[in-house]
């Protein structure tokens, strides 16, 4: 065990950089991305548009891709610094925000309807001068 950590020093230090540089990057991003959720966005009976919709088919498409690529990278990484030192939950919690998939809004509001997650979002949001979010009109 410990020769195949001395073996993976390499790996530990890139892992360790990648986990300060995904938090860095967390704490600056994500307050900006919670205080631009619309406070009605969750009680909403249609989803709002995304800002690629009118675009070129083509630009449509890669914008489409390089968000789920991005997204899905970001969930392996979150699922690889879970053990390790670093942000992982809130890793992962970013990439599935950017992923695609079935029932993504369904899991998106049992997600806020969670108590901590709630207050703190709202604590977000009421640092940034909006309005809480809606939950229920």
């Amino acid at each position: 065990m410990f020769d195949w950590i001395r073996n993976t020093d390499n790996l530990f230090w890139w892992a360790t950089a990648a986990s300060i540089a995904t938090f860095v990057v967390s704490l600056l991003i994500v307050p900006v991305i919670i205080a631009r959720i619309p406070a009605d966005y969750f009680v909403r009976s249609e989803r709002p548009e995304k800002p690629w919709e009118h675009m070129n088919p083509i630009l449509r498409l890669a914008m489409i891709v390089a968000k789920n690529v991005l997204g899905g990278v970001l969930v392996l990484i979150g699922l690889v610094m879970i053990p390790l030192p670093g942000q992982g939950v809130l890793t992962l919690v970013i990439g599935l925000s950017l992923v695609d998939f079935p029932g993504k809004y369904r899991f998106e509001r049992w997600l806020i309807t969670r108590e901590k997650v709630y207050k703190a979002v709202n604590w977000v949001r009421h640092k940034a001068g909006r309005e809480p979010i809606v939950l229920e009109t």
